[in-house]
């Protein structure tokens, strides 16, 4: 879970959609990813203090995020030799294209939140997951 997290927050941050970049990083964080890693990814995620074999995955989402059409099968290959195999790769793809989906939704229709409400909201996802949610909305 703390991957797909961090690849949610992540590509929010890309986006600079503030509502799903507070939310999933402050999930991620509670998964147990260290608190700033997310800035410091954004800013050079070369130098951000990760797993190596995490930094071609984020470089994928990035490119996928900002390029989509110059993507290469080089750039997937560089993601398997780094230890992720196929199914991990089309985990990656599905949290990026979902979140640029929802950066655009959320930021598209004004939706905000604040430190406060992204404890909250991540809290609700460590604890209960995606499906938890579920229970928010009436049957």
């Amino acid at each position: 879970m703390a991957e797909r997290e961090l690849i949610a927050a992540y590509v929010s941050g890309l986006n600079s959609c503030h509502y799903c970049h507070g939310v999933h990083a402050a999930t991620a964080e509670q998964f147990g990813v260290a608190e700033g890693l997310l800035d410091q990814l954004i800013e050079n995620p070369e130098q951000a203090p990760i797993e190596e074999r995490m930094k071609p995955l984020l470089a994928y989402v990035k490119k996928l995020t900002y390029t989509p059409s110059r993507l290469l099968p080089v750039d997937a290959q560089a993601v398997l030799v780094a230890g992720w195999n196929e199914q991990a790769l089309h985990d990656a793809v599905s949290v990026c294209g979902l979140f640029n989906l929802m950066n655009r939704l959320v930021d598209g229709l004004g939706v905000t939140g604040d430190a406060a409400y992204f404890k909250l909201a991540s809290a609700r996802l460590a604890s209960g997951g995606y499906s938890g949610l579920l229970k928010l909305f009436p049957h």
